[in-house]
């Protein structure tokens, strides 16, 4: 899987520097691909056709651009497999979880903006108090700028670019050196779909190209996903320039465990492991602080323990893999980092805490649990963003949402409980942008974002295309 062009200005083209990106199987260190890495000038040709093509796109009918939106989903729907195989092969991520996620959320969320242009109104007339009539516009906000991390390349992409040709915004997208041989197949499926030239173009690098790109003259909006430290630098970029911006950053959730939780695996086994391990412990909306009541703490840390024990840990493409490795080396030397660090603080690993015995290839690390965790130590305060779980303890429910609350972070949770009214209450008294009770999955029609350090900004819902619109108000006499 090797290119020697970049996708700009809805041609394949040479790129402007001989230096590539080498990619690597997560799973077996293998090379397994390489691309052009895209250099200032490429940046500077993708933002320049992006503004040839923002007038034409912008001013395209509602119906015109749902249209072309359903042709990308329909051949994105047919190479979901190669999507899958690629995203896997780059990051880690199970097949089985990759299929349910990078290849279906990308079409469905293609075909549920594509319905909203459709059916929604783009302007209205509002009577005014002084005798006159206003006309409120909806209009696209401009070029903007994606930027995408490793670990969901596809979904947390299209994010960004469902919205943003659904209101009429061209797009310059740099995906994550880790993974961006699945971006070339998504370019492919534009250039398929027939995307107007210049409406989608695609510039992979790094840290320093996506800093230029944020900082571009020629953007109108920017939309990042990633580190919270990555944000707070783009936010600082961003309102500096009076550029809009959507933050989607860390999180470090809580999923309390109420006293009244019936915590049966064959029942729940599912929704638990969506909700605290997905990919890896690789999502930043994962509970990974376990809250448990005190009088069933010993209970609830051993029902962990089974739990990640009992998960199967192997190569990303065995569709049989629950666990597969790190995205990379240096996110693994992350992870085992952390562990060292619960350790060190007092904190007690119930199960894994090393790299699997069996793997002596690949970016492994095992599903571990730590107990007798204080929500002051470090694996409590910071995100891993690996297989990590910490059980913490409280008395009531009061110190348990205290506890929740008592983060910089607040992006996801969950509240386990036989009472599904008693969870809705304790839901609303913790500080995040999304919770769920007794399950957790982010649904196309709900904004997602979060509070705090977790960022600015909702993405999804009828809320993520409107932060790809700006309003004006025409004073009709």
């Amino acid at each position: 899987m090797n290119y020697d062009k970049l996708f700009i200005g809805g041609a394949w083209v040479a790129p402007s520097s001989a230096k590539r990106i080498d990619v690597r199987s997560a799973s077996t260190e293998e090379p397994i691909g390489s691309v052009p890495e895209a250099q200032e000038a490429d940046v500077d040709a993708a933002v320049a056709a992006g503004r040839r093509a923002f007038p034409v796109w912008a001013q395209t009918p509602p119906a015109d651009r749902a249209a072309a939106m359903e042709r990308l989903a329909g051949i994105l729907e047919r190479r979901a497999d190669e999507v899958v195989q690629r995203v896997s092969s780059q990051n880690g991520m199970p097949v089985a979880v990759a299929g349910q996620l990078e290849g279906a959320f990308p079409v469905v969320l293609l075909r549920y903006y594509a319905g909203l242009i459709r059916d929604g109104a783009s302007e209205e007339t509002r009577p005014g108090l002084f005798g006159g009539k206003t006309l409120v516009r909806k209009e696209a906000v401009g070029v903007v700028g994606a930027i995408v991390p490793w670990n969901f390349p596809q979904t947390l992409a299209a994010f960004k670019y469902a919205p943003a040709l659904a209101a009429g915004c061209p797009l310059v997208i740099k995906p994550s050196p880790e993974t961006v041989l699945d971006s070339f197949l998504f370019a492919e499926a534009v250039a398929e779909a027939g995307i107007p030239a210049g409406v989608v173009n695609i510039v992979p690098g790094g840290r320093e190209l996506g800093a230029y790109l944020v900082e571009h003259p020629g953007i109108d909006k920017i939309s990042f996903t990633g580190s919270t430290a990555a944000g707070r630098s783009i936010g600082e970029t961003c309102g500096r320039l009076l550029r809009p911006v959507t933050l989607e950053l860390g999180g470090k959730s809580a999923a309390i465990v109420l006293d009244d939780a019936k915590l049966e695996l064959e029942k729940i086994a599912e929704q638990l492991f969506t909700a605290t391990l997905l990919n890896n412990g690789q999502t930043c909306f994962l509970g990974t602080r376990v809250l448990a009541p005190r009088a069933r703490y010993s209970e609830i840390v051993d029902l962990f323990t089974g739990f990640a024990g009992a998960l199967k840990v192997g190569d990303a493409l065995d569709p049989a893999t629950q666990i597969g490795p790190m995205a990379s080396a240096r996110q693994r030397e992350r992870v085992e980092g952390y562990i060292a660090k619960g350790r060190g603080e007092g904190a007690r690993v119930t199960i894994g805490g090393g790299r699997p015995a069996d793997r002596d290839r690949g970016y492994f690390v095992e599903p571990t649990v730590f107990a007798d965790v204080d929500n002051n130590h470090t694996i409590a305060q910071e995100e891993i963003f690996g297989p990590v779980l910490s059980v913490i303890p409280y008395a009531d429910e009061e110190e348990a949402v205290r506890i929740a609350n008592d983060s910089d972070y607040g992006l996801g949770g969950t509240v386990w409980t036989n009472d599904p009214e008693r969870g809705l209450a304790v839901a609303k008294r913790v500080q995040t942008g999304t919770i769920g009770v007794n399950t957790y999955l982010p649904d196309p029609t709900a904004p997602f974002g979060g509070v705090k350090a977790s960022g600015i900004g909702r993405e999804l819902g009828p809320e993520g295309l409107a932060n790809y619109q700006q309003l004006k108000s025409v004073y009709l006499g």
